[in-house]
């Protein structure tokens, strides 16, 4: 590490007299290292026992450090190598006034998007996908389930569910399951959403490529055919750390809402 660098460790010494707590003070200067540039992406950082001894405090208190800041996606843990500096990730926004598919968002911003297949069937449907899309016990559900990457780097988890009877094979859904829709006529016109801040449990955190605990934006999306009908109940997982949602919201205007006032 650079001279600068290592200032970052001794700028922690004298905090307990400053009445801040250790771990806490530990975390926000490698913090704002990396957030001015410096320490970058991929740089190692020393190890536990030489930055206990850089800052003058305990090894216990550079572990809960170093743990908050691996649990916020600013450092990683590599077995065996070390404590490293995370992958700066593009932060992308998406408006929350349009209906598009992650295919279409993605390419209009240049981006290359591909998928990992998670699942690709028919089955038996929840009591939830039974209640939102209208199906009997005796009906059946389509489900399409996929991980989607954006320029090589995991952004959002998505699990569709649909009648089989708007989707009755699953499997030749290719990039983009709106399209698919479109050539039966079943593509929805608009839909209601609802977002929510989870935490990633193990098994969508390493599908995601980040770690256990980490910030999570759950979108519940239900879309509707121009009838009414409802067409789509999707569940999506995006990654809190890559992903803005962004909504444009007019004043309502005296002639629409003659109580209003500023």
């Amino acid at each position: 590490m650079t001279d600068a660098a290592e200032q970052i460790f001794a700028s922690v010494r004298g905090a307990a007299q400053r009445g801040a707590p250790l771990y806490l003070q530990l975390k926000k200067s490698i913090e704002d290292a990396v957030l001015s540039g410096v320490i970058g992406p991929g740089d190692a950082l020393p190890s536990e026992r030489d930055i206990a001894l850089k800052a003058d405090v305990s090894r216990v208190t550079v572990r809960k450090a170093v743990q908050d800041l691996v649990k916020g996606g600013i450092l990683v843990q590599r077995h065996g190598s070390g404590t490293f500096v995370a992958p700066r990730v593009e932060r992308v926004e998406q408006s929350l006034s349009l209906l598009t598919s992650f295919t279409e968002d993605m390419a209009r911003r240049g981006m290359t998007v591909r998928s990992t297949w998670l699942d690709r069937g028919i089955y038996p449907p929840s009591p939830d996908e039974m209640m939102v899309l209208g199906l009997s016990s005796k009906e059946f559900v389509a489900r399409v389930s996929r991980l989607r990457i954006a320029n090589d780097t995991p952004l959002a988890i998505e699990r569709a569910s649909l009648s089989a009877t708007a989707l009755p094979d699953p499997a030749a859904v290719d990039s983009s399951l709106y399209a698919a829709l479109e050539k039966t006529g079943n593509r929805p016109v608009r839909a209601v959403q609802r977002i929510s801040a989870a935490n990633l449990g193990e098994a969508d955190a390493k599908l995601l490529d980040v770690p256990a605990g980490s910030a999570s934006l759950n979108i519940e999306r239900i879309s509707y055919l121009a009838s009414g009908k409802v067409i789509e109940f999707t569940r999506s997982i995006y990654r809190g750390d890559a992903y803005d949602f962004v909504a444009e919201l007019r004043l309502s205007g005296r002639a629409d809402n003659p109580g209003a006032s500023a």
